[in-house]
């Protein structure tokens, strides 16, 4: 397999008249008067809509966080047939990042957002027409699986903006980009809430009703603005060499806890609140008006990560995170077990917050890793600067295409805990242990392999 890379070409982009190709066959983005003069003002642009189309395929992928809210009894479908029902977005959304990722030098990043955008009809049309009672539940579970490929926009739609900006403002545009997709989990809930609270829960077919226009304008926004760089391509074994290096599996698991918890509560915490305290949230709506609060946060929290990974380190940052993620997970099992509502509320929005920041805390370790094993490299003879430097971006690239895809799997992680544990004991505390488990887990690997003072330890993670 291959990750993506920027080769450069011969200048000149053609432009007939009234009309643009769309295919930029000159980009250099590293070049400070191309940039000014041309490379700002197409990047952004191409950055706006991507956020976009971005943000409507993070909706689709979120629908039934919400869509099962509106399964009430006359559906006959108990609380772990639910939980499946997330979980299975969750699991082909992972599937699909790392083919997405290829197609962007495959088939162009404007071709393939409209593609993809496009693709979001394969789950919305048929929500919209078989969403009412005695629909089957093997209907509904490949409804819900279809919903993954929404999942798979975030990976390449940021390959795809990867590629348009330089190495100094890549961070910036790449948290904007992933940011303004994350919205799109509480923005596909207030949907639903607004949709609750105006007809019931008679209609839920009237929420992926909603994304068809948004759906649809997000293919014609990237068919009309939108840009392809031909010079990208997919560079051959480096994901395989990635695969063999220890340090993407160990990232691969702190995304687990960091992105997975994000994805997975936001995919569970309307129904979780109702099981956990269902007094006090005794229809859908109840729950609605406080399932979005999680994840907008979560989204709104994540640059401060990386934010903070450049002041304080990635690593450190990474690490007393984790440590707080676990202690968010305790209060949560603690008020669960003395029926507090207000803690477990201030238990539950602080693992979101946690998890938004460490998902940019973990996203700035990764280049930092490799650039600390390039330099190391450079000073014992075994490589020349340049050839380092292009063996930083390969691996980077591929590491964060892997974690990517491997941090998914984490919201299927915590669905099938919170399923299980309701099934077993009646109560989500077993779950709430094995995150309690993983959190420490993550806090105690970032510490051995990053943090522990030794000849071993990589400088400036």
């Amino acid at each position: 397999m291959s990750t993506l890379a920027p080769t450069p070409t011969a200048p000149t982009e053609q432009r007939p008249p009234g009309g643009r190709r769309h295919r930029i066959d000159d980009w250099r983005p590293e070049d400070p008067d191309f940039w000014r003069t041309t490379g700002a003002r197409v990047a952004r642009r191409n950055l706006w809509v991507s956020i976009f189309a971005e943000h409507v395929g993070f909706s689709v992928w979120s629908l039934w966080s919400v869509t099962v809210l509106f399964l009430g009894p006359e559906y006959g479908i108990d609380p772990a047939g639910k939980f499946l029902l997330t979980a299975v977005p969750a699991a082909l959304g992972a599937v699909l990042r790392l083919p997405y990722t290829l197609a962007v030098a495959r088939f162009g990043g404007r071709t393939w957002t409209i593609v993809s955008a496009l693709l979001l009809l394969v789950p919305a049309v048929p929500m919209a027409v078989l969403l009412e009672p005695g629909v089957s539940y093997g209907t509904l579970m490949v409804l819900a699986c279809l919903t993954g490929v929404g999942g798979g926009n975030f990976a390449s739609s940021m390959a795809n903006i990867n590629l348009f900006f330089p190495d100094r403002l890549k961070g910036r545009a790449l948290g904007l980009n992933a940011g303004g997709g994350n919205i799109g989990v509480p923005a596909v809930q207030l949907v639903g809430l607004a949709v609750l609270a105006t007809v019931g829960t008679a209609y839920p077919r009237l929420v992926p009703a909603v994304y068809l226009p948004l759906i649809v304008l997000a293919a014609l926004a990237s068919a009309r603005w939108l840009d392809n760089i031909p010079a990208a391509r997919n560079e051959p074994g480096a994901l395989r060499e990635a695969a063999r290096d220890r340090h993407t599996w160990v990232m691969s698991l702190l995304y687990i806890g960091t992105f997975g918890s994000f994805i997975g509560f936001g995919f569970a915490f309307g129904q979780v609140l109702q099981l956990q305290f269902a007094d006090r949230f005794p229809t859908p709506v109840d729950a609605a008006w406080l399932t979005f609060l999680g994840p907008l946060i979560g989204s709104l929290i994540r640059p401060l990560g990386g934010q903070l990974a450049d002041r304080l380190g990635g690593a450190r940052v990474t690490f007393w995170n984790f440590v707080a993620m676990a202690a968010g997970a305790g209060l949560v099992l603690y008020a669960a077990r003395d029926r507090s509502f207000p803690l477990y509320l201030v238990g539950f929005l602080a693992l979101f917050v946690f998890s938004g920041v460490g998902n940019g805390s973990t996203y700035k370790m990764i280049p930092a890793i490799f650039r600390a094993r390039a330099a190391a490299s450079v000073a014992q003879g075994r490589r020349d600067p340049e050839s380092a430097e292009r063996w930083t971006r390969r691996m980077t690239g591929s590491l964060i295409g892997i974690a990517g895809a491997v941090g998914a799997f984490g919201g299927v992680l915590v669905n099938v805990a919170f399923r299980q544990s309701f099934l077993s004991s009646g109560t989500a505390d077993a779950a709430y242990l094995a995150f309690i488990g993983w959190y420490a887990l993550c806090f105690v690997v970032t510490w051995v392999v990053y943090l522990r003072p030794g000849r071993h330890r990589l400088p400036g993670v």
